[in-house]
């Protein structure tokens, strides 16, 4: 329904009713366009092209049904998170997973079913969660290996993963997104601002919350142990540095770290975990070597390395593309980019000019 779309659209731009009444110099008042929303009134051919333009979506968008709902959305941290901050990221996710299942209906594929290693377990204590991570790599046929990216592999297992302009004081949130007659598809929003350490344990700590129920124990804390369990297995780690240290000197640290994929910090504390250090070994670490880690990163990963960015949505929609199953103008729709853009990457670089002669 236009309400509906025009809510989500409003909500994406930031805007109030009354911010979006000014942008549109009068046109409207706020209280004409709460009635659009809540489906009092229609809007005019006119007024609806003059909102589509005022909030840079398209006719198309606006005037479609609304298939998907959006669950509770379950931010990592709830401190610091405004009500309109919230409504921004409810149109966000809704908006990009609308058109992800789109292309996916448009190629007849299931993939956007949730393929979960198994039902939701319960956890009573942090060993739990550690076996939980142990089983989920297991089923999911991982390995003990590292694992070079997080995103993907969630990504071809059904978790709708995207990477926002998120408030600072959340890392991450999980919801899931309804549909009808359909199953649930689950979503994992990751803060864009923070570097590929953090967003890489963002993914499998939000992974954690959706395969724990967590009982008497403190749930973070438990999604915390899952998330360094998935990255850093405990008999590779063990294998790697040894099973007891004295110290570690800052080289082998970063290069540990680069290996695993993770924060330096969070592999002190997994190492403290695993009894490799103790705790005043760990109390020692971050009272000198790493006492700027927390806000520092050391050495981090470099974020041209091409990993933890969705890519399947884009690689899916330039498929449909060269099947001439859907237009450059439906593609640049979807993928919310210039005409001249997707032309571009379909053909790669503009060809030289004696082949126009």
């Amino acid at each position: 329904m236009i309400g509906e779309r025009l809510r989500i659209a409003r909500r994406k731009s930031g805007l109030s009713l009354r911010d979006l009444a000014d942008r549109m110099g009068g046109q409207i008042t706020h209280a004409a366009i709460g009635k659009y929303e809540r489906g009092e009134m229609e809007p005019s051919s006119t007024v609806l092209i003059a909102l589509a333009k005022t909030l840079s979506v398209s006719l198309e968008f606006l005037a479609a049904p609304m298939d998907v709902r959006l669950g509770t959305l379950e931010f990592r941290k709830k401190s610091g998170t405004s009500a309109q901050d919230r409504a921004v990221v409810e149109a966000l996710v809704l908006e990009h997973v609308e058109r992800y299942l789109m292309i996916e209906e448009i190629l007849d594929l299931d993939s956007s079913t949730w393929k979960a290693p198994f039902r939701p377990k319960i956890v009573r204590s942090f060993e739990d969660a550690e076996r939980i991570a142990k089983e989920a790599r297991g089923e999911w046929n991982l390995g003990n290996d590292p694992l070079s990216d997080i995103t993907e592999l969630l990504e071809e297992r059904g978790i709708k993963v995207m990477v926002l302009p998120l408030p600072e004081s959340v890392s991450g949130l999980t919801c899931l997104v309804e549909r009808p007659d359909q199953l649930a598809v689950p979503v994992i929003v990751v803060n864009k601002a923070f570097n590929l350490e953090r967003r890489r344990f963002t993914l499998l700590h939000e992974l954690g919350h959706r395969l724990m129920r967590v009982e008497g124990v403190d749930e973070e804390k438990s999604a915390h142990r899952f998330a360094s369990a998935f990255l850093m297995p405990a008999d590779h780690l063990k294998e790697t540095v040894g099973r007891h240290r004295h110290g570690f000197g800052f080289s082998e640290l970063v290069a540990t770290k680069h290996l695993y994929g993770v924060a330096a910090t969070a592999l002190l504390m997994r190492f403290r975990d695993l009894g490799i250090i103790s705790q005043e070994q760990l109390g020692s670490y971050f009272q000198t070597t790493a006492r700027h880690w927390r806000k520092d990163e050391p050495r981090p990963l470099d974020p041209n390395l091409g990993i933890e960015q969705p890519q399947r949505f884009k690689r899916l929609c330039y498929r449909a593309l060269a099947e001439q199953m859907i237009t450059v103008p439906k593609a640049a729709e979807l993928l919310q980019e210039p005409v001249a853009v997707i032309a571009k990457e379909m053909r790669g670089d503009d060809p030289p000019e004696d082949r126009c002669q």
